[in-house]
């Protein structure tokens, strides 16, 4: 039986399979040799944080066919043992095999000495051999899975919406637009999913998607992608209310079982990024809520300190967030109501006619995470949505139909994974959290 180092290195003070053989299979990431020729390795499997050490005699090594260098992939049988002097489980290897030897170890690209999270971006093919890279995607992989668990928990549907599309969700989009001739019409790559989604919302009342977007601003900062995973949900009969209680519970409950199955790697990387950030903290489902007005009141008394204008209509900046979550409250925060001319044409107009029922949920160090809100469901309101946002009626021609056969009160929102991911990693990139990063002049891999 092959077993994974993951599972070995769990298993304290006990021997498994004693007097019998094991299979193990990885990449040699260190080797180490002794006077009288014992070889000690590390190897990896990419299953661990952890490398699992090897013992063997200069006889084997001797007799494989190429040198073993790091970076070679190997297969290997032993008789594993607990070292009490490391508190740690070893394998006394009896046969080795090289798989992939490396044909010119000087320019192996993924060497002991330190390489910057540049650096891995200019070789996101290799990237995944180091212990970072390895460790953020074992807790993406964690993070997906509590996502698509909390949701099936609360018996949501999972509806696959289009990438490809002739529509822009938000109605001001810089969109990715694809030349063709097979739809005879303009086709772009979708910035969400929302608007088909809503669609089975209205007949299927709990839903949600998981999938690719895309934008096409021109936008280079740390937290933004042109390429990134986003998490929808619709919700028929919901208001904007039980929509921030769902959004609240299902942050808590995914990080909550994330960090609980990830601690180790998640607190390397804390360390790694040397970042104060208590997982504590990452527990506590306390989150600030307050109104667009109250959040303007704040930073109005703070205007000084801020390079950007504080006023009504005017939206919440970078620096606004940082202020907010990182130094008055000292939490993450959610901003609701805010003014309809800065939010897109879907979103329910409150009765002062000013605001729109919406929330953004905004953590620190991050930004914004969530946004959501109710949608309008009276199409005589949703006409002059359109029309005041300077909209071709005639392209939301079916999204229009919904409200005027059996329509219902519905709310939703959309998740940014890999903002959430850099928050519980500690990581500052967001192009370090996602495999092959797509951003402006870089479509390299």
């Amino acid at each position: 039986m092959c077993y994974i180092i993951k599972k070995i290195n769990k298993i304290k003070n006990k021997v498994i399979n004693q007097n019998k053989q094991i299979k193990i299979k990885g990449w040699i990431k260190n080797i180490r040799t002794s006077k009288i020729g014992i070889f000690f390795i590390d190897i990896n499997d990419g299953t661990s944080l952890n490398h699992l050490q090897i013992i063997v005699n200069k006889e084997i090594i001797c007799n494989l066919n190429k040198k073993i260098t790091n970076g070679c992939s190997i297969k290997a049988k032993g008789i594993i043992f607990y070292n009490k002097k490391i508190k740690k489980n070893e394998i006394k290897i009896k046969n080795m095999k090289i798989i992939g030897h490396i044909k010119n170890p000087k320019k192996y690209p993924i060497g002991k000495k330190y390489h910057s999270l540049e650096y891995l971006r200019s070789i996101s093919h290799f990237r995944p051999r180091t212990k970072i890279i390895s460790s953020i995607s074992r807790i993406r992989q964690s993070l997906v899975y509590y996502l698509h668990q909390f949701f099936q928990k609360h018996n949501f549907i999972w509806i696959p919406t289009p990438i490809l599309t002739s529509l822009d969700t938000e109605g001001y989009s810089k969109m990715f637009e694809i030349k063709n001739k097979i739809f005879k019409k303009k086709t772009f790559l979708t910035v969400s999913g929302q608007l088909n989604l809503e669609s089975y919302a209205c007949a299927i009342p709990k839903v949600y998607n998981f999938g690719p977007v895309f934008r096409a601003e021109n936008s280079n900062t740390t937290k933004h992608l042109t390429e990134f995973w986003m998490l929808e949900a619709e919700i028929g009969f919901y208001n904007l209310k039980k929509t921030i209680e769902i959004c609240k519970k299902m942050l808590f409950y995914t990080v909550k079982n994330t960090i609980k199955h990830n601690h180790e790697d998640i607190n390397f990387l804390i360390k790694y990024n040397k970042s104060n950030l208590n997982i504590d903290y990452l527990l506590k489902n306390n989150i600030v809520e307050l109104d667009y007005i109250d959040i303007i009141n704040i930073l109005k008394k703070k205007e000084k300190i801020f390079t950007n204008p504080i006023k009504w209509g005017t939206n919440i900046t970078t620096e606004h967030e940082i202020f907010l979550t990182e130094k008055y409250f000292k939490s993450p925060v959610i901003i609701k109501n805010y003014p309809k001319q800065i939010k897109p044409f879907y979103m329910k107009i409150n009765k002062d006619q000013k605001t729109v029922s919406c929330m953004d949920i905004i953590y620190p160090h991050i930004g914004e995470i969530i946004g959501g809100s109710e949608r309008e469901s009276n199409i005589k309101k949703l006409d002059n949505n359109i029309l005041s946002k300077k909209l071709n009626k005639k392209n939301y021609w079916w999204y229009r139909e919904l409200r005027k056969f059996g329509t219902i009160p519905h709310s939703g929102f959309g998740l940014g994974l890999e903002r959430l991911l850099m928050y519980i990693t500690s990581m500052k990139n967001i192009r370090d959290v996602t495999p092959f990063p797509r951003y402006p002049k870089n479509l390299n891999f």
